[in-house]
């Protein structure tokens, strides 16, 4: 990792290539106005009292309108590196101006990376990718439902959070079903050999995720606790019901993490089974052998006076003798059921 107090170049170091694009939700509680890939006045929007303004901003490699775009909005420098950097855990920052939230979300199976900016009357939101994430969130913008556009921008982050929590809870949900049909698997022993790729799929899943959410659940206390002007004091309800999404996310995520240590233990246990049967199987065809391993020895032995040399039926009574015997172990070993 390079030392981001030593440059002032702005880089984005993930691997999406969506371009950047911005789209704009103006609101007040007389109406509302949607921009699509909008050339941003920020000067005009940042300074107008009347309406909020939330901009959504997709794609991260245009690092320079990125730039311009927080530089309007008088967003810090090293914020403005932490919005570039996806690799960055997960966080909630106060400042004297605005609020900062780092997160992220799922897109695709893997964790992506989105930002979240607070200000007095704007909020600013920057993802990896194209996602339909908030798009439940303008609709109700849209519709005025709990009247939100007289609402102020703590409470549209609160909503926004929420969303990212129940994103989080979706994907724990779905890591619990798939953990539940794999230990289906595991007790009804069938004949599964991927069951350990499954494994650590889901031990990754499980891990991005928990990597996500439990930094943020310690963190979200910061706004609870917040004395900002920018977290007005009925939102704090709206905060609380937030912060209580987070536990139980927190304790899925536990929940998760015991099964998935019982499905290890459980694998390694069927393989274990597995493998005693293998054992079990060659001991017997070992054991079955054995007796006429010994017989064909004694009789290859060159003697000159072996009687069953010169016997006339001596090939096919030593043929019957170890064909008797296979066959009485064969039997002696079924009828003690293979134990």
């Amino acid at each position: 990792m390079k030392n981001n107090f030593l440059s002032e170049k702005l880089t984005y170091n993930g691997d999406e290539r969506t371009a950047t694009h911005v789209h704009l939700v103006s609101y007040n509680s007389a109406g509302m106005t949607v921009s699509d890939n909008a050339e941003i006045d920020a000067s005009a929007l940042s300074l107008d009292p009347a309406s909020v303004s939330w901009v959504r901003v997709h794609g991260l490699k245009d690092t320079e309108r990125i730039r311009a775009l927080c530089a309007a909005f008088g967003i810090d420098f090293l914020v403005v590196q932490d919005i570039l950097n996806v690799d960055h855990p997960s966080k909630v920052e106060e400042y004297e101006r605005y609020n900062f939230v780092v997160a992220k979300y799922s897109c695709h199976g893997e964790m992506a990376h989105i930002s979240l900016v607070q200000g007095e009357n704007f909020v600013l939101s920057f993802s990896e990718t194209e996602t339909a994430l908030f798009d439940g969130v303008q609709k109700a913008i849209t519709d005025n439902v709990l009247k939100i556009r007289t609402r102020p921008t703590d409470y549209l982050l609160s909503v926004m959070i929420n969303g990212l929590v129940a994103d989080y809870a979706s994907l724990a949900s779905s890591i619990d079903d798939d953990m539940d049909d794999l230990a289906s698997e595991l007790i009804a022993a069938v004949d599964a050999r991927d069951i350990g790729a499954q494994i650590l799929s889901l031990r990754r899943r499980y891990m991005d995720l928990k990597r996500t959410v439990m930094p943020l659940k310690e963190q979200f206390s910061r706004l609870l606790r917040s004395d900002s002007r920018l977290i007005r004091k009925g939102t704090r309800p709206f905060l609380n019901d937030v912060n209580d999404h987070l536990l139980y996310v927190a304790q899925s995520i536990d929940s998760c993490r015991e099964t998935l240590a019982s499905l290890m233990d459980l694998y390694v246990s069927n393989n274990d089974l597995r493998m005693n049967d293998i054992m079990k199987r060659l001991t017997v065809v070992s054991t079955i052998f054995i007796p006429l391993t010994f017989l064909v020895g004694v009789w290859g032995m060159n003697f000159r006076n072996m009687p069953e040399l010169e016997w006339k039926y001596g090939y096919a009574t030593a043929w019957g003798v170890m064909i008797v015997i296979g066959v009485i172990v064969y039997l002696f070993f079924r009828t003690k059921k293979w134990r």
